[in-house]
């Protein structure tokens, strides 16, 4: 047996005693899977059905895995539900099924979701490539919309990195070089480097975070992560609209930042204010995953943000 599937039967166990002593109904979460558009669906939910409702959206060389502990501490007070992804974690493309994997189609099959749970308004916490799935769902649905909170997710070109340059290259040139050089930001050693990047203290991230997200990469297949990495560029021709719906529907925003992510800037944040000048921008000491160091400020932000922007 090898590391990565030790560390994920580890993650296993550990996550059924946890489960099996709760003692609240309401913050357990249940895991489960649903039938969209030929992708079977798997995601978390919590809290009770009749409480304001909040999607979370995972990013890249994640699941909704990352929520694992916010979701407990929020549906106490909502009805809160974690989707994986097509192309991540345990959502799988259905056999027979034709599915293109780029942003657009992403997007879709989360919109079908949203309507499959009843989800008639919702507020969005956006993460990475969770961001522009979210955006697309804001965009075409904004009286959906109670409030956003972006931990990391991207609506401004001034937040992009120079190190999206290899991606820039596939998006101007999807040759097979240029998409041959993106392989690498699937490896372990460089999603590990995502997690740990601008941390100050590493030990504080759980291995399997990481572990996770590569097995379920090597289970799915690499040239998915590429074709999404190569249909980013297609994120940012759509700022535009993104803006107007800001300005237009000034929606309660959170803009919550680990400073130091080597892609996404803090430019990125700020200037959420362009367009929403209400919007709340705060930052914290770390890195890109930022919900695993700093998950008790970010649960204490949301919650305080919340109440005072949804209401009960």
């Amino acid at each position: 047996m090898n590391t990565t599937i030790k560390a994920i039967a580890a993650a296993t166990v550990l996550g059924t005693a946890l489960g099996a002593g709760a003692a609240n109904p309401l913050t357990e979460v249940h895991h489960k899977s649903i039938e969209l558009q030929g992708v079977s669906v798997f995601y978390r939910e919590a809290g009770s059905p009749d409480a304001p409702k909040i999607l979370l959206l995972h990013g890249f060389g994640a699941s909704s895995h990352m929520f694992r502990h916010l979701m407990p501490q929020l549906a106490a007070r909502y009805h809160v539900i974690a989707p994986d992804l097509p192309g991540f974690g345990m959502t799988t493309v259905l056999p027979g099924t034709a599915f293109k994997y780029n942003f657009d189609n992403l997007a879709s099959v989360i919109d079908a979701f949203t309507v499959a749970k009843g989800m008639d308004r919702y507020a969005m916490y956006v993460f990475d490539y969770g961001a522009p799935v979210g955006w697309r769902l804001a965009v075409k649905n904004p009286e959906k919309i109670s409030a956003i909170i972006s931990q990391n997710g991207n609506a401004y070109e001034e937040g992009l990195s120079e190190g999206w340059a290899e991606a820039r290259a596939a998006w101007a040139n999807p040759s097979p070089a240029n998409r041959a050089a993106l392989r690498k930001y699937n490896s372990l050693e460089m999603t590990k480097w995502q997690y740990t990047h601008g941390v100050k203290d590493t030990s504080v991230i759980a291995p399997e975070a990481y572990q996770l997200a590569v097995a379920a990469t090597e289970r799915i297949g690499v040239d998915v992560q590429v074709d999404l990495l190569t249909d980013y560029g297609s994120n940012i021709k759509q700022y535009a609209q993104l803006h107007q719906f800001f300005r237009r529907y000034q929606p309660p925003t959170l803009a919550i930042w680990g400073k130091n992510d080597p892609f996404f800037l803090p430019p990125g944040a700020e200037a959420f204010k362009r367009d929403n000048p209400k919007a709340d921008v705060r930052f914290l000491d770390t890195g890109h995953f930022a919900l695993e160091t700093h998950g008790a400020d970010i649960t204490a932000a949301i919650l305080e943000f919340l109440a005072h922007n949804v209401k009960q």
